[in-house]
């Protein structure tokens, strides 16, 4: 990849393919120019929940949080574009969705709080995760895809941007 193009995970979490607004999100990152390089439906279960969220395991919410995480089918998507990993994550907005601004995903497809969530002892249902760090996304797109199912092609937006 040429320099500054990255590579990033997204999942869509058990509460947007429920919803039905996979498509949706999937446009959006497109409509940016943004390319998908693998994208696969996955039913998660504890195992891999412990693998995806090692840095969380030890803590209180942990439990909450796998419990959401494999109620359900959670679409995964490798993309790639320029500064991806921060472009990503300003897309989908502030963890907790009541935090988010409108015209980011979680701003404009949920509300739930840290404190609604806590007050439930449920996980929050914000939708999205987006790798936060260069370096967790590379660690995170090799857990949820092999060398096999990540693909090289050009876009059109391609022509712009090299």
């Amino acid at each position: 990849m040429p320099d500054l193009i990255e590579r990033t995970l997204v999942l869509l979490k058990p509460d947007a393919v429920e919803r039905g607004i996979v498509g949706n999100i999937i446009t959006r990152f497109e409509n940016v120019g943004l390319k998908i390089v693998g994208m696969k439906m996955v039913w998660v279960d504890k195992a891999f929940s412990k693998k995806h969220y090692s840095e969380h395991v030890a803590k209180a919410f942990y439990r909450s949080l796998e419990e959401f995480i494999i109620s359900g089918p959670v679409v995964a998507i490798a993309v790639e574009g320029i500064h991806a990993v921060e472009v990503v994550r300003k897309m989908t907005g502030s963890t907790e969705p009541r935090q988010a601004l409108p015209g980011t995903i979680r701003g404009d497809f949920a509300h739930h709080s840290y404190a609604y969530a806590d007050n439930k002892g449920t996980a929050v249902k914000n939708i999205i995760h987006a790798s936060d760090t260069s370096e967790n996304a590379k660690k995170e797109v090799a857990l949820w895809f092999t060398d096999k199912e990540i693909h090289t092609y050009k876009t059109v937006h391609e022509k712009h941007v090299f």
